[in-house]
């Protein structure tokens, strides 16, 4: 039935939007509009007509002129033709609520089949609008999950800015239909967002590294010491400041458009700006996180929508540097503030105060790959410090891939990995791992290998002592740039890995900063 999730989620006693009504079908005099819509978070609305009613999708950022921009546009339900002309405030508490502006109007030409475009995630057109005009494309990721992201992008022609002065929706704040402002349009009803002073980039220099704990052999004993889980994932920093969302890794990727449902719970959060430590992660029925399955998720086909984020700590928040705080007071207010969130994407990371010995123990018969403890009163420091240790169960660690084998049987694209770690800037042979992988990840890191190949031998043959000549013959030899990590039982006299089982890459971690990781009493 057309428009039906349309008509499931609205009360049309109570939302002054339209109903729907009998609409033909047209080819020609395509209509399109977008509207700027005050709700749970500021967004603009791309509407276009095909088959009698309004594709839609969600421009979280709006759109951009510049043909370097990838704006992240999520599809939503279909809506009449009638909602064209809509221009006024939905009630809060109803689905959307908020003010909506008409913020351009016009057609669109499609310069191919949108039936086509739409089965294979490529729309390719023309917009003839008052404010945005020209060729455009929205292109469908390819990891969508249970929602539709696309990217919404401008095609390089005479409408097209590469500067960032000017940029469109500063200059058009407007309705096209009636000349008001959001404010104008809600009449009484305060702007949700109050402009903030503080910025992404402001945030992104008075933050610029996350801390990190140290490997320890057991947990610390006494009060003074709290105990969280060890996730299985991607540290991430979170930055929000005025509407805008950053993600970035440990090492500072820009990692913002893999997280698309993260990012949309840090949307919702109650706050103007904040700063958050979290990991990203996918979590089993138990609560366990799979460092695998967050892989699987992330490549080609994955989910990712079940991807969260598992907040530990808060760094900024409203204006007010929290760092310095002790951390009891830091996670309180992080409670607070993720109790007002409404996104499930967003999960508050608790603890335990004292019991560490048990904590653990409960942890590794959870099949958890263990514990953070951290001094309870101690402020947030970047870098290594031993206010925050970490206990694993079994070891496990990052390695730099130096080479790799032919697969002796069974059609495996590779056979094992040689794997690496550096010591005062060498390289170091850690061993070779050859289990942990499917038929699907071993093609893909044979895809990754295939551009970094090289003819010198990455490691020598006096570092790969126990390696036999033949075999060092076969080693395909890469540049030493990719990291992975691997799960082992133990280190040897000889400093080799036992039983080892490859658990995925780490893209989030620089092949400089790899070294054998060594517990510290």
């Amino acid at each position: 039935m057309p428009l039906e999730e349309y008509l499931r989620k609205r009360d049309f006693q109570k939302t002054p939007e339209p109903r729907p009504g009998r609409a033909p079908s047209r080819k020609e005099k395509l209509s399109y509009l977008i509207q700027k819509h005050d709700a749970t978070r500021l967004h603009y609305d791309f509407r276009l007509e095909w088959d009698g009613v309004l594709l839609s999708w969600a421009v979280t950022k709006g759109p951009s002129l510049n043909p370097a921009d990838k704006r992240l546009a999520v599809r939503t339900e279909d809506h009449p033709l009638s909602y064209g002309s809509f221009e006024g405030t939905i009630p809060q508490g109803e689905y959307g609520g908020g003010t909506v502006m008409l913020w351009d109007t016009g057609s669109w030409e499609p310069l191919d089949d949108p039936h086509a475009g739409l089965r294979k995630g490529h729309l390719s057109f023309l917009l003839h609008g008052k404010r945005l005009k020209g060729r455009w494309n929205l292109v469908r990721m390819k990891t969508e999950g249970k929602r539709e992201n696309w990217l919404l992008m401008k095609v390089n022609d005479e409408y097209s800015r590469d500067r960032p002065e000017g940029d469109v929706l500063e200059e058009a704040t407007v309705s096209v239909k009636t000349g008001r402002s959001l404010e104008q349009i809600g009449g009484a009803r305060k702007a949700k967002r109050a402009p903030s002073k503080t910025g992404i980039d402001d945030l992104l220099r008075q933050y610029p590294e996350v801390q990190l704990a140290t490997l320890v052999d057991g947990p610390p004993a006494g009060d003074e010491w709290l105990h969280e889980i060890k996730f299985d994932g991607y540290r991430l920093l979170a930055f929000v400041a005025n509407g805008s969302v950053r993600l970035l890794t440990r090492n500072g990727k820009d990692w913002t458009t893999s997280f698309p449902a993260i990012v949309e719970g840090l949307e919702r959060l109650p706050a103007k700006d904040a700063v958050l430590d979290m990991e990203a992660v996918i979590l089993d029925p138990k609560g366990v996180s799979s460092f695998q399955a967050l892989q699987a998720a992330l490549g080609a086909g994955g989910d990712r929508s079940r991807i969260v984020g598992c907040v530990f700590d808060l760094l900024y928040l409203d204006g007010e540097d929290l760092s310095a705080k002790p951390l009891t007071e830091r996670k309180q207010r992080l409670r607070r503030l993720l109790k007002g969130s409404k996104h499930g994407s967003l999960r508050y990371s608790d603890h335990v105060l004292g019991a560490g010995a048990a904590t653990f123990a409960r942890a590794c018969e959870a099949g958890l790959e263990g514990i953070i403890s951290k001094q309870a009163s101690a402020a947030y420091r970047g870098g290594r410090q031993r206010s925050w240790l970490k206990v694993k169960c079994a070891r496990r660690q990052e390695f730099i891939i130096a080479g790799f084998s032919d697969a002796r049987s069974g059609g495996r694209a590779i056979g094992a990995l040689y794997l690496a770690y550096r010591d005062s800037g060498k390289l170091h042979y850690a061993g070779k791992v050859g289990t942990g992988f499917t038929m699907e990840s071993a093609r893909e890191l044979a895809g990754r290998f295939a551009p970094l190949a090289v003819e010198d031998q990455t490691l020598s043959r006096a570092e790969t002592a126990g390696v036999g000549a033949a075999e060092y013959r076969a080693i395909h030899w890469v540049k030493p740039v990719l990291v992975c990590e691997v799960a082992f039982t133990e280190w040897t006299q000889d400093g080799r890995i036992r039983h080892p089982s490859f658990q995925g890459l780490r893209e989030d971690k620089d092949a400089k900063d790899v070294k054998r990781e060594r517990e510290k009493a």
